[in-house]
């Protein structure tokens, strides 16, 4: 299969430069480890809060004018929503999204808030790739479908994260993600080992939805069952499973994929609310949760990345964080 290249990353980023926003990397002291530098990768200013503009916008501003006029569809459980929306609205594009009843509030009325008509299912009982499939096969003109993580200029685009990592920081030696369907990490593995070969990649999940693991270790998809990884509070990476084009990425370039319990997510994520004053969602809790229970095990680094993938969290969550 495939692989992204330097290349496209590079041209993703060209492509984006009107969409999505440079972030910084901003240190963080933390007293367990005094001796190490650590980084975080703020995602969360990006203007819809989250990485996932990036993806979606060098989808759609490939797309070229017969494909803008048929209009875009998307499933998303918010992030990659708002992404989509966002685009469209800039590039005056239509934009129809999927999203799961189970999609924390905030995000479906910030999708329709970007425009986007919002097409709800409940996931207990239908997957979203069949709803989208079922609403391409019913439209005279279909949408162009873009998938949250299983499409190369997706991937190219989240791998922007990477560039800007390196050109930051070019010593890193080690980068913690999120990994629920596999795009960042691809794209950001991607352009980190075409750059710097010796530096590390991992990817982070839930032990309730640790389906990347199963796939990266077993070398084939492993899907788990929507009531399994719906159980995490980090809504972002309840994905069923990576897709053949990830795993391929995930193989290729992550060096480990481990996994945090929630207990973990929501103590690493109420530390970055009180000690880095920024606004996380849970899942962008994950890189340090796995920071502080797995450092003893994970490889040694003088320069390490977090990458705080939105901070689109729901009140109500952040309400409990805080308490």
């Amino acid at each position: 299969m495939t692989l992204v290249t330097l290349s496209d990353i590079q041209q993703a980023r060209a492509r984006i430069k009107d969409l999505a926003r440079p972030t910084p990397l901003l240190p963080l002291a933390l007293p367990e480890l005094p001796s190490e530098h650590v980084w975080l990768k703020p995602e969360s200013l990006q203007a819809i809060g989250s990485f996932k503009i990036r993806g979606a916008g060098n989808r759609l501003v490939a797309l070229n004018a017969e494909e803008r006029a048929r209009g875009v569809l998307a499933y998303s459980s918010g992030n990659h929503a708002q992404g989509v929306a966002y685009a469209a609205r800039a590039l005056g594009i239509r934009a129809t999204i999927v999203m799961p009843t189970t999609a924390p509030h905030v995000k479906i009325t910030a999708t329709r808030a970007l425009g986007a008509e919002v097409i709800l299912f409940d996931p207990a009982h239908e997957k979203r790739e069949a709803v989208a499939a079922r609403l391409l096969a019913a439209a005279p003109a279909p949408p162009v479908l873009v998938p949250p993580f299983d499409d190369p200029h997706v991937i190219a685009g989240q791998g922007t994260i990477g560039l800007e990592i390196f050109e930051e920081l070019p010593a890193v030696d080690l980068v913690l993600a999120p990994v629920g369907g596999g795009g960042l990490l691809s794209g950001v593995g991607a352009a980190l080992k075409a750059l710097r070969p010796s530096v590390k990649i991992i990817g982070v999940e839930p032990e309730l939805a640790a389906d990347a693991q199963a796939s990266w270790r077993a070398g084939r998809v492993v899907e788990w069952a929507a009531a399994d990884t719906g159980r995490t509070l980090a809504d972002g990476v309840r994905t069923l499973a990576v897709s053949e084009l990830t795993l391929s990425h995930l193989r290729a370039y992550a060096d480990d994929i481990v996994t945090v319990s929630e207990a973990e997510i929501r103590a690493a994520a109420r530390r970055l609310l009180l000690e880095a004053r920024l606004v996380v969602e849970p899942t962008a809790a994950l890189p340090l949760a796995a920071l502080l229970r797995h450092r003893a095990t994970l490889p040694a680094s003088a320069n390490t990345v977090l990458i705080l993938t939105g901070g689109n969290v729901d009140p109500a969550v952040l309400a409990e964080l805080l308490a």
